[in-house]
């Protein structure tokens, strides 16, 4: 928003024109012992050009530019082209309210229309409602929205390999009925153990929610999940935290996923401290009715023009509480802008070729880092940018510790979330990692 000046001649117009004789009447009804009478201690004005030397100095004290970061884990590192920060940066997007009015809310209606499109293409789905808070919560409704499908059943499973966060959020959101949610284990190879799904697979399970890419980047065969799962009367739930791997591999919808959400992070650039987010929800067309959130729908008017407008809900179901479909009742508008843009620059070779340089980095990697004597690869089933290696030698500790010194961050250490995994560091390479990165990373390893 723009800073007006006032004059002192504008601002005595404006105390004539609403009848008052000076600004301290504005401030009659506020008792005099909570007003401040003396000046805030503030630093005194400085021109423009100290400021700028200031923060040229503040500048030089942030020192995130200098590391080597091969973090991954649902947060990850990439390039957002510079026309989606300056579209954001219009005033009718930003400061955009709900479009619960229709008629003066066609341009945000068809942006989010737009965006429901390209996510329904990217994840081959019949339907995508208009984005949740973040992925965790779009898990944590997914789960919910298969006990409404399915009323008569009463039992959700997870796979271990969803993001701890996912499965701690889902948890929360079944914190009355915690017996109903079971977890199923990861097999030798990183994927989900179908022999544990099979045992606890049973007529009560509404749904099995399984990650692909999963937390530990490996990619899941969905089809074989859903032939599992539907024979027993399920529903396949599949989440995620890095959508990019959609630009190559086929969408879950393809694959027989009844739900499909997670995390679009990957799609508003640069990580910073930990966001922003975006959860994405796609659903089936039968099913449309339970999903939660918004959905836009085109329509035409009496006249016959095309418009947009918010349909299959009212305004009144969000308040109705424990019989509301989903008390989420906004959405993260601006960041499913943000997605929409990006997707829209790129197009889709644009992002196919995006997702193949993800890969081809990682596997370089993955290749490098598991020919070196000490490390070994964890889990042998196809990933797409991140994996996990094991620290046979040295610990994560020890590893994080002497390469921060470095200024690189090796990776994240799994220990806090699998204590079987104690020994574990999941390593993520994206297109923001050039060549010398990815080498300079395996050099300091070998040098341990």
């Amino acid at each position: 928003m723009r800073y007006l000046p006032h004059t002192p001649q504008d601002i005595d117009r404006m105390l004539k024109t609403v009848g008052i004789g000076s600004i301290d009447e504005l401030f009659e009804t506020i008792p005099k012992n909570l007003q401040r009478t003396t000046p805030l201690e503030i630093p005194p004005a400085k021109s423009e050009e100290e400021v700028e030397r200031e923060f040229a100095r503040l500048t030089g004290l942030n020192r995130a530019g200098e590391f080597l970061s091969f973090l991954g884990g649902g947060q990850y590192p990439h390039r957002a082209p510079r026309v989606v920060d300056h579209l954001l940066r219009r005033s009718e997007f930003y400061t955009a309210y709900t479009p619960y009015q229709p008629e003066v809310s066609q341009g945000t209606l068809q942006a989010i229309f737009e965006y429901q499109t390209l996510m329904c293409l990217l994840l081959e789905m019949d339907v995508t409602n208009a984005s949740m808070y973040d992925g965790a919560t779009a898990c944590a409704e997914a789960a919910l929205m298969s006990l409404r499908v399915l009323r008569k059943k009463n039992k959700v499973l997870i796979a271990r390999s969803v993001h701890p966060e996912f499965r701690q959020v889902t948890k929360t959101y079944m914190v009355d009925q915690p017996e109903c949610l079971v977890e199923v284990g990861y097999g030798p190879d990183g994927r989900l153990d179908r022999n544990d799904l099979k045992a606890k697979l049973d007529g009560d399970c509404a749904c099995l929610i399984v990650g692909h890419p999963n937390y530990f980047g490996t990619l899941e065969d969905l089809p074989a999940l859903a032939e599992i799962v539907h024979e027993a009367g399920a529903l396949l739930v599949s989440t995620f935290t890095e959508p990019l791997a959609f630009g190559l591999i086929p969408g879950p919808g393809r694959a027989g996923a009844d739900i499909v959400c997670g995390e679009g992070q990957s799609f508003l650039g640069d990580p910073n401290f930990g966001g922003p987010s975006l959860g994405i929800f796609s659903a089936t067309e039968k099913n449309v009715r339970q999903m939660p959130g918004r959905l836009c729908g085109e329509a035409t008017d009496a006249d016959g023009r095309k418009g947009y407008v918010l349909t299959l809900s009212t305004r009144e179901q969000h308040i109705r509480r424990d019989k509301a479909t989903s008390n989420i009742c906004t959405n993260q508008g601006l960041m499913a802008l943000a997605a929409t843009i990006f997707l829209s620059t790129l197009g889709k070779q644009g992002v196919h070729r995006l997702a193949r340089t993800n890969l081809s980095k990682a596997a370089y990697l993955k290749k490098k880092l598991a020919a070196l004597d000490g490390f070994s690869l964890a889990f042998d089933a196809p990933t797409f940018n991140e994996f996990v290696i094991r620290c046979d030698k040295v610990t994560p500790a020890e590893v994080l510790e002497r390469l921060l010194k470095k200024n690189v961050v090796a990776g994240l250490a799994l220990e806090n979330d699998y204590p079987e995994l104690d020994r574990h560091l999941l390593v993520c390479a994206t297109e923001m990692h050039a060549k010398e990165d990815l080498d300079r990373l395996a050099d300091e390893l070998a040098a341990l």
